[in-house]
């Protein structure tokens, strides 16, 4: 089945609207046998007269208005199609995918999205809650444009995995303990804990702190949702060991925040695909690098 050309969709409208093959000539910059032909080629491919002339004047006939009024809508919109196309290529608007784990969504990304949509409000992040791998993997596949994820990390094929934040970590507890100003392994391995998931980073960065000074302590829970972690330490439940950015809200008088001796550190890297990126995709890259000027060094 032979397909219907835009130009001679566009072409029957033009008609339509000026009730004349030589106005519609002029509106195109075609010349008349030109249009002429395209509206031969269309009442072909229907099969049914598209026109009628009376008393000079050009007008669709019954199955012609109906062809018209869908032309119409297709036309509009198949330019809002290609508008849009044009303005996510000019990076004023677009798509973009990104993977974070809870950690950085608490706080850190909201900064970003929220700088972001100063500069460039007609450009959606879709966030998912991902683990590093997971991360890395889709972005590898295709599915992600950008990934937050914890650092150190092997190198993957056709990905960028650059340094992003280096936060301190710090021990969370009930403000009642009158912990000492700072916090070591010892004094905390006895005491009940709320530690993250073992499958996260920050998981294996608290075990080998507790390890080089000779503790394997059992938490009372473990969690991967830090909001939940904390809500748990204001109750009394135990203490945990959390990253902490700059500029962090901490406005919960049960909680007393403490520095870890030794210290610990979080670190977390921006992934994206290596080579050129969608500028849409850019700007959300710039809007990351920004907040890492408020990273501790």
């Amino acid at each position: 089945m032979r397909e219907i050309s835009l130009d001679r969709l566009r072409t029957l409208v033009v008609i339509a609207d000026h009730g004349s093959f030589a106005a519609a000539a002029q509106v195109l910059h075609l010349a008349p046998p030109t249009v002429s032909l395209h509206i031969a080629e269309l009442e072909s491919r229907i099969g049914a007269p598209l026109l009628s002339r009376k008393r000079g004047n050009v007008r669709p006939s019954a199955v012609g208005e109906v062809l018209v009024e869908r032309a119409r809508r297709l036309l509009s919109e198949v330019e809002a199609t290609l508008d849009d196309v044009s303005r996510q290529v000019q990076g004023l608007a677009g798509r973009v995918r990104l993977g974070a784990s809870t950690g950085a969504i608490a706080h850190l990304l909201p900064q970003a999205v929220t700088r972001l949509r100063e500069q460039h409000p007609d450009i959606d992040v879709q966030i998912a809650v991902l683990t590093s791998q997971e991360t890395l993997a889709r972005l590898a596949q295709g599915k992600l444009d950008i990934g937050l994820v914890a650092l150190p990390q092997a190198p993957v094929a056709g990905l960028a995995i650059r340094p992003w934040r280096r936060d301190p970590v710090m021990a969370f507890v009930p403000a009642d303990w009158r912990a000492p100003a700072r916090v070591t392994p010892a004094w905390l391995a006895g005491r009940p804990l709320i530690l993250n998931d073992a499958n996260t980073r920050l998981s294996r960065l608290t075990s080998e702190w507790f390890a080089r000074a000779g503790f394997r302590p059992v938490p009372r829970i473990e969690l991967n949702f830090n909001d939940a972690i904390k809500s748990l330490v204001a109750a009394g439940y135990g203490a945990a060991l959390l990253p902490h950015e700059a500029g962090a809200p901490h406005t919960d008088a049960r909680i007393a925040m403490r520095t870890l001796r030794p210290a610990m550190w979080r670190e977390l890297g921006v992934a994206y695909r290596a080579g050129q990126n969608e500028r849409a995709t850019q700007h959300v890259l710039d809007a990351l690098w920004q907040l890492k000027a408020g990273a501790a060094r």
